[in-house]
């Protein structure tokens, strides 16, 4: 086996001080040596355990391989065969969890960074002024509805329109991208990017269709009399509560509005982009994912002077990945650890002032296998606060289960599919993403988004459900 370094590649960022005060993204990113340092570093192996762990079903080996040559074209092209979103995947999917949790040498040091790799080739790519674009096979006369222009959807656009399929994406908001362009802060995702990826896909021949709320403007079933087939994938846009005290008073928010207003509408610009936005100076962040990690980087950019976590469990247990948590404690994001809030006071005319919390400790493991948060009683204390932002979860939006006959629904509201296929208890209906599971990962609803685009072109071609 030959030497190699025992930990990744460092990539340069803007500096903590520097970074709170502006939403340019952190990470730099490799320049071409360091992405052919790092890419020398891949083992190569007969087997690579690296790709098990990937839900687009990457050739990882073969796309780094070709860096460590100097070859980028080839690796792009590489890339591209599965995967027409890399700049995305890039820089937002939990590669820890994923492929680089498989890559053999893991067990002596750190991973292949595989995804700085990915960053790497698609920038390279979009700095040479030319996409190259793949190839598109005859027409087979075929329709497809996709609903919603998030990850899923994109991923299933951009498969199908390869197969000669005529696809048209409908999307609610006046911009494509769902949770890629309202979720995601522009330190973290450059909307730049997401455009640069939807107009790939555009070029291929996807028509989008903007500001068109299927389930009021067109129901799926007067689509499916258009179309061949009907594919959704609307997301997670129905922000969780907790039904506390208080929860209603003016400061509060729901992490989803929060985030749009600062992302989609631009809140962050002010006062060329005049949106109502609250720029709290103590600013209480409920949750440990990485939404609530966005939210409490996003407070101190837009002048918070306290942009505190509170989080019912200790650190260990927060599912945020770790890159996320080490930029928001850099930064200065402040950790509430086993504390849990139970209601919110406001001043006379509505404006949230104090939230109250009770202090917990963890017991057994539940369901999640975290242990499970208990409150000790008689600890309640009472913090100042002026901005909360809720960010406990989503449910799917519930607009087009509703006004869809027939669309078997799950406990969670979620859309019930076959994994296997992704076809709901409707015929000729597909859905994938964060409507079916619930709010998860971009790399995971364009996983869905792949299977359900094979499934869809088999059925196009045999006409059997």
């Amino acid at each position: 086996m030959p030497k190699v370094s025992p930990v990744k590649t460092p990539v340069r960022e803007q500096s903590p001080e520097e970074r709170i005060h502006n939403f340019n993204e952190v990470p730099f990113g490799y320049s071409p040596e360091e992405a052919i340092f790092e890419a020398k570093r891949c083992l190569q192996c007969k087997k690579p355990k690296c790709m098990e762990g990937c839900p687009v079903e990457i050739d990882i080996p073969g796309f780094i391989g070709q860096i460590a040559e100097g070859n980028f074209i080839e690796a792009v092209r590489i890339m591209k065969n599965k995967n027409s979103l890399p700049a995305i995947c890039g820089r937002v999917c939990p590669q820890e969890e994923q492929c680089e949790k498989y890559c053999l040498l893991g067990k002596m040091g750190e991973p292949v960074a595989i995804g700085r790799l990915e960053r790497f080739i698609a920038d390279w790519e979009a700095k040479q002024g030319k996409i190259e674009m793949p190839e598109i096979a005859p027409s087979t006369g075929k329709k497809i509805a996709i609903i919603g222009s998030g990850p899923a959807g994109l991923t299933v656009a951009g498969d199908l329109i390869k197969l000669g399929h005529k696809v048209v994406v409908f999307e609610a908001l006046h911009k494509p991208g769902g949770v890629l362009i309202y979720g995601i802060p522009e330190f973290r995702l450059p909307k730049a990017i997401v455009g640069r990826e939807v107009d790939y896909i555009k070029k291929m021949g996807v028509e989008l269709v903007l500001s068109y709320v299927v389930g009021k403007l067109k129901t799926v079933d007067e689509l499916l009399e258009e179309f061949d087939a009907v594919f959704v994938g609307t997301g997670a846009g129905l922000p969780w509560f907790m039904f506390l005290p208080g929860e209603n008073y003016n400061g509060v928010y729901s992490a989803n509005e929060y985030l749009t207003r600062s992302n989609l509408m631009k809140a962050y610009l002010f006062p060329e982009y005049d949106t109502p936005i609250i720029r709290g100076k103590r600013v209480a962040i409920i949750g440990g994912g990485n939404v609530a990690m966005d939210s409490a980087r996003t407070a101190l950019r837009l002048g918070a002077k306290h942009s505190m976590i509170i989080y019912r469990r200790s650190k260990v247990e927060m599912p945020a990945r770790n890159e996320e948590i080490e930029h928001a404690e850099k930064e200065g994001v402040e950790f509430h650890f086993l504390t849990n809030p139970i209601a919110y006071h406001a001043d006379k005319d509505g404006w949230v002032r104090e939230m109250e919390c009770i202090r917990m400790e963890l017991g057994e493991p539940d369901k999640s296998g975290r242990r499970r948060p208990i409150p000790i009683n008689n600890s309640n204390f009472r913090t100042p606060v002026d901005v909360v932002v809720v960010a406990i979860g989503n449910s799917p939006n519930p607009l087009i289960p509703s006004t869809t006959p027939g669309l078997e629904m799950g406990k969670r509201e979620n859309v019930v599919v076959d994994e296997a296929t992704g076809k709901t208890s409707k015929e000729r209906v597909w859905a994938g993403g964060d409507i079916a599971t619930g709010a998860a990962t971009v790399i995971l609803a364009m996983g869905a988004g792949k299977v359900a685009a094979r499934s869809i072109h088999e059925y196009l071609q045999t006409g059997k459900w």
